[in-house]
């Protein structure tokens, strides 16, 4: 059990953790702070923390745990901010999109102590962001994956693992450049086709009489496009060579389906399509 929770980041993310590990009785207290006030104040009236910070620094006092959850760019100003109070008994966490970039931040950042950060990435979240959707089962069954380095503290890597499956992650251990490279392909990569699909469709002359007969396959295959405009932006930036990597991928296989179908060749198209399917339903299957 933790005495108290550090919470840097008051939003969906953070909020939902808060109450997670709350509702798990692994934590006493917590103390949060937000680069807005109003969202820190609304997190204490929603029962998310139960103390106010005024700085990063201020959350980390006292604390034995500590979460980032802020976008991605913002974590190596972040962990600057609280570095001297950051000690070997301290167990810090993020839960960021991106890890090569994460765990570069906190080793210039942390220096000597970088064994005390634990890179997370918890495969949650919501399409609505803010403290006010936070949900104490956001991280029930879902893949939390941790990448720890060679100076990670094996203290602090249990102690992120027992935090994770206290709020009822799936806790799985990857590289980071691994993870970056398999979250380019199954996640950033979804996330930029999304955005260009609908902005391809907005912006044809027909648009509205399109999205009027838009049914239900429709609405699941675009629905990541409702993301939060500023978080993607950094994400998609921050692993631009991995995803980059995969969007050539993507273009070759798109490229390879059109040539089929502008020579009609059915059987061919068929072939993709099944190949296409049966890749798809063992992970169907799985309920994953």
């Amino acid at each position: 059990m933790f005495k108290q929770l550090g919470l840097i980041g008051c939003g969906l993310m953070g909020g939902s953790f808060a109450l997670a590990l709350k509702r798990a009785g692994m934590v006493r207290s917590v103390v949060g702070y937000s680069k807005s006030p109003s969202t820190t104040e609304r997190a204490r009236k929603l029962g998310v923390i139960d103390i106010e910070a005024s700085s990063a620094l201020q959350a980390v006092s006292g604390s034995d745990v500590v979460l980032l959850a802020v976008p991605v760019a913002a974590t190596e100003a972040t962990l600057k901010a609280i570095r001297h109070l950051v000690t070997r008994d301290i167990l810090v966490m993020d839960v960021g999109s991106t890890k090569r970039d994460v765990v570069d931040a906190a080793r210039r950042s942390l220096k000597e102590q970088v064994g005390s950060f634990v890179p997370c990435h918890p495969m949650a979240g919501k399409e609505s962001s803010g403290v006010e959707h936070a949900d104490a089962d956001l991280y029930q069954g879902r893949q939390v994956i941790i990448t720890p380095i060679e100076r990670t503290l094996v203290a602090q890597l249990k102690k992120a693992q027992q935090a994770w499956e206290a709020v009822g992650g799936v806790v799985v251990k990857m590289a980071p450049d691994a993870h970056d490279a398999a979250i380019a392909a199954v996640s950033h990569l979804p996330h930029l086709l999304a955005f260009a699909y609908m902005n391809g469709i907005a912006g044809q002359s027909g648009a509205d009489d399109f999205l009027a007969l838009a049914g239900p396959g429709f609405r699941d295959f675009s629905r990541i496009a409702a993301s939060d405009p500023t978080m993607w932006r950094d994400i998609l930036l921050a692993n631009k060579t991995e995803l980059l990597a995969q969007s050539r991928k993507f273009r070759e296989s798109l490229t390879a389906l059109e040539a089929l179908v502008a020579a009609g060749n059915g059987e061919g198209l068929a072939t993709q399509i099944r190949q296409a399917r049966e890749v798809r339903e063992p992970w169907r299957m799985g309920g994953t």
